[in-house]
């Protein structure tokens, strides 16, 4: 069985990154960028796929992982009977020399006693289809040529080749350290002369404390607000501001199941959100470079936007299987690619218009050519918002009259009336009004089931879905509105189990797959929010709570958790589920403030059970 989900942690540079495992094992990792094939993929197969361990060969008594504070360098300390490790794990920001080389080093330094460790190293091109060829440099480094990619591996210990496998066993006593230098660059260059692990570690984590200083939070989570910020920072895409779902693909849904996906590009879904969190943050460059990738990822003709780019705005992102890979729990198929890249999902031409007017109201600089495409694109929205489409959760089933998707194109044209009645920008005004009313109106009388008193997840569907939760949170009504307090109320009876929302009853499949899967951890954050909206602070500040109670050890969320085997599902680290945490740390904080401003004999009195 591989390991759980929660037992790995992310280490990047805001060009790629890797997951370590508790047992000191890099399972996962794409060189030289994020969305490229990966050099090891254990974690989605075996270690005869790619892997890299470095720990204790003694029986190990205890592990304990933290991350240095304000930082992405992992720590891992191993007790053993005779001594204690630590293995520090990093990716050198900046690493990147003259666009060729990418780095990832670790340091191994005994503090107690003497311990024996062993170091395997499977190196696997091609989502561990290819075995490199492997030959000695002068300078002792390990060099493996496979196609297009050279990776060079220098170590402070000797270690021979077994069975295609590197392998090492040396002794570590107390005050000793060992370093390991893993570097990535094209094959038809010559190898790059290694970076110095010491001096390179003190200069990344100074770039990650400066960038940790700048987090305007000061709450009562501030810790955890600033790990999934930081979280959020590593899934960055440095040259073009884009941000990766998540860093990995096929992490399963339901285990042993075909819901496996490839989350390792960039949605237009998390663009509100995202600007959010980061501007909430105090981390307005993020949010302006954010902006600015959306703008050109969107840019060109209306009707050829797209539901998610590759993190440099690429728009082909073909899906293919892998056979050769069993998948996470033999969980099949394994999936490179998104074939829901080509769909039809209306909420996103809602959820880029938000983003640009939420960046004005902000005060970032207005971007030229920010307004010419938003109307471009609010114009197509007013011809086509009638039209069925696949919605929020992207199902392989046939289109539909999604609740949100309508929701969400009210949500298009409501930004750009305002920006224009806000800010003086030009527009069909009169007409954009009109049809922002015809949307409402739409909703209200065919999404609304006046008789179990919720709004539905789509036209003419009895379903529960968690996507209309958002109704109040983008003011297409207010909380107190019996209509969206209805809906609370039957999200909290139908979908809420084991303290987690659903995102619909997954048991009544409207999505072409077998029903089953774990709790998207963003949907119960959205009921938190309306918690809050409606004066419900003790049962938002609950739920959140126990949100937070289901990071792993280390700070990070997955996309989806499975309360009945206590696990952590989908891909792992989750952008929207960190996105989603921030947003509603920052929302909990402002009922707060609410609540302090009512008076005295008013506090207390919201609609709280």
């Amino acid at each position: 069985m591989p390991a759980p989900i929660e037992d790995y942690a992310l280490i990047g540079d805001c060009e790629t990154a890797a997951l370590v495992s508790r047992d000191g094992s890099i399972d996962w990792l794409c060189w030289p960028r994020f969305d490229s094939d990966a050099c090891f993929s254990a974690i989605l197969g075996g270690p005869e796929h790619g892997r890299w361990r470095v720990a204790p060969a003694a029986d190990i008594r205890k592990v304990t992982r933290r991350y240095r504070e304000g930082t992405m360098i992992l720590e891992t300390t191993f007790e053993c009977d005779g001594g204690v490790v630590v293995l520090t794990d990093f990716m050198p920001t900046g690493g990147r020399r003259a666009g060729t080389n990418s780095d990832l080093m670790r340091i191994v330094q005994c503090v107690k006693g003497s311990v024996p460790m062993c170091m395997q190293f499977v190196l696997r091109f091609d989502y561990g289809s290819a075995v490199p060829w492997v030959t000695r440099l002068d300078d002792g480094r390990l060099c493996a040529i496979a196609g297009p990619d050279m990776v060079t591996l220098l170590a402070d210990v000797e270690f021979h080749g077994e069975n295609f496998t590197s392998v090492s066993d040396f002794t570590m006593c107390e005050g000793e350290r060992r370093c390991f230098v893993l570097t990535w660059s094209p094959s038809h260059l010559p190898p790059s002369p290694p970076v110095d692990p010491l001096p390179a570690l003190e200069s990344t984590e100074r770039f990650w404390r400066s960038w940790a200083e700048r987090c305007s939070y000061r709450g009562e989570w501030r810790e955890m607000v600033l790990r999934s910020l930081l979280t959020l920072k590593a899934l960055t895409y440095g040259p073009t501001g884009g941000i990766v779902a998540a860093p990995t693909t096929s992490l399963p849904e339901q285990f042993g199941g075909p819901r496996n996906w490839d989350y390792r590009f960039c949605w237009l879904r998390d663009a509100t959100l995202t600007l959010l969190a980061l501007m909430d943050g105090g981390y307005v460059d993020e949010a302006a470079a954010w902006r600015d990738w959306l703008l050109r990822a969107a840019a060109g003709s209306p009707q050829q936007v797209q539901i998610m780019y590759g993190i440099a705005g690429e728009r082909q992102l073909p899906e293919r299987e892998l056979p050769w890979l069993p998948g996470y729990a033999d969980s099949r198929p394994v999936r490179v690619g998104n074939a829901a890249h080509a769909q039809l999902q209306l909420d996103v031409y809602g959820e880029v218009m938000d983003a640009l007017y939420q960046a004005r109201i902000a005060g970032l600089a207005e971007d030229k050519q920010a307004w010419a495409v938003q109307v471009a694109l609010t114009n197509h929205v007013a011809r086509i918002w009638r039209e069925p489409d696949y919605g929020i959760w992207e199902v392989r089933g046939p289109t539909q009259h999604f609740t949100h998707s309508k929701l969400m194109c009210w949500v298009a044209l409501d930004r750009s009336v305002k920006s224009i009645e806000q800010f003086g920008l030009e527009g069909p005004l009169d007409e954009w009004r009109s049809v922002r009313q015809a949307i409402h109106d739409d909703v209200c009388a065919k999404a609304y089931d006046a008789e179990r008193g919720c709004f539905v997840q789509a036209y003419g569907s009895s379903n529960l879905d968690a996507s209309t939760l958002l109704i109040p949170l983008v003011g297409f009504l207010p909380a107190t509105d019996p209509r969206v307090r209805g809906t609370v109320e039957c999200i909290e009876r139908g979908l809420l189990v084991d303290g987690l929302v659903l995102r619909y009853d997954s048991d009544r499949t409207v999505d072409g797959l077998p029903p089953g899967e774990g709790a998207f951890l963003a949907c119960s954050f959205w009921l938190a929010d309306c918690f809050a909206m409606l004066d419900r602070r003790d049962d938002a500040v609950a739920l959140f709570e126990h949100l937070l109670g289901l990071a792993n050890d280390v700070g990070l969320l997955s996309e989806e958790y499975d309360s009945s085997a206590r696990r952590f599902c989908g891909n792992f680290p989750q952008a929207f589920s960190h996105v989603a945490f921030v947003n509603t740390a920052f929302n909990l904080a402002r009922a707060e403030e609410r609540e302090r401003e009512k008076p005295t004999e008013q506090r207390g009195k919201g609609a709280g059970r």
